[in-house]
C-alpha cells in the first residue's frame, strides 16, 4: 500500500505568529475558519506566560494547558486581516478560532 503524501503545507505553509502579550512566536496554519493548527517552539513555550502558570497535572509539559488568549487574539486578527492566510476561505469569518 503507498501512503499518500500531505500536501497541506505546500498549498498553505505555516507562518509566523506572534503574541501580543509575551511575543512568544508560534507557526500557525489555518485550515478554515474553525480549524488552527499550531506549532510551538522550545523559545516559545519559555516565553507564553499562560502556558507558564498552566496548572499541574497530566498534558504538554506537564501542565493543563488549554492555549493563551493573548495568541488566539494574535492568531484571529492575522486571519481576519489577511495575514494569515485561510485555507478554506469559502466560509467568511465568524466562526471559532
Amino acid at each position: 500500500m503507498k501512503t499518500r503524501s500531505d500536501e497541506r503545507l505546500a498549498d498553505t505553509p505555516l507562518r509566523e505568529i506572534g503574541c501580543g502579550n509575551c511575543g512568544a512566536q508560534v507557526r500557525v496554519r489555518k485550515s478554515s475558519w474553525e480549524q488552527t493548527s499550531i506549532q510551538w517552539t522550545t523559545s516559545a513555550q519559555e516565553a507564553c506566560r499562560e502556558r507558564q502558570a498552566a496548572s499541574p497535572g497530566p498534558g504538554p509539559n506537564g501542565a493543563f494547558f488549554r492555549g493563551c488568549e493573548a495568541l488566539r487574539a494574535a492568531i484571529a486578527d492575522a486571519a481576519v486581516c489577511g495575514e494569515l492566510p485561510v485555507h478554506d476561505s469559502s466560509d467568511s469569518p465568524g466562526g471559532p478560532l
